[in-house]
């Protein structure tokens, strides 16, 4: 390990969340070409040796993350219960937010066709979603966007890894059903 890649796994230890590479280059004092290559032989080193933590990249942000094999353990490890898992309506309005984004409330309860505000809220809350703005129309509506946090949860470091939606005929809706914990386009 050089002596960069070694202050870069440092900084972002010690940072715990995802920082901006412009700000980890500065943190680092170092070129952002060479901020480059060191963070790429950070996560090859990581993947190589099949360590316990890899490098997330979320965008234009890093982070040092643990792997999803190892979920499990660590939620035995910090945590006395399971954290609830998200309801199928907040896993409709997170649709919404992901595919269609930045959304106001009013469009989503127009393509869901109920009060969507508990849910968005919930949402915030949990940090899966944030405020980007108001919408420039009478009333100003707030848009609504993923986050970082959406980001980690869904193990994807950018939207464009979503699956792609499926074709919709005009006037079809499309409908998730959930069994045993598992979703299914219906």
């Amino acid at each position: 390990m050089t002596e960069l890649e070694a202050r870069i796994e440092a900084v972002l230890f010690a940072a715990g969340d995802a920082l901006p590479i412009d700000r980890l280059t500065a943190a680092v004092d170092a070129p952002a070409d060479e901020v480059a290559i060191a963070l790429s032989a950070l996560a090859d080193n990581y993947d190589f040796e099949n360590r316990g933590i890899m490098l997330c990249r979320m965008g234009d942000k890093v982070q040092l993350g643990t792997r999803p094999i190892h979920a499990d353990a660590i939620r035995r490890a910090i945590e006395n219960r399971r954290p609830p898992s998200l309801s199928a309506a907040a896993l409709e309005v997170l649709t919404i937010v992901a595919y269609r984004q930045p959304v106001t409330r009013a469009y989503i309860e127009q393509l869901r066709g109920v009060d969507s505000g508990g849910t968005v809220s919930g949402l915030v809350e949990k940090g899966l979603i944030e405020e980007a703005g108001r919408l420039d129309v009478p009333g100003r509506p707030i848009l609504f966007r993923t986050t970082d946090a959406f980001l980690r949860t869904f193990s994807i470091s950018s939207l464009e890894q979503l699956p792609q939606l499926p074709e919709l005929i005009e006037g079809e809706q499309m409908s998730l059903e959930m069994t045993n914990g598992e979703q299914k386009e219906g």
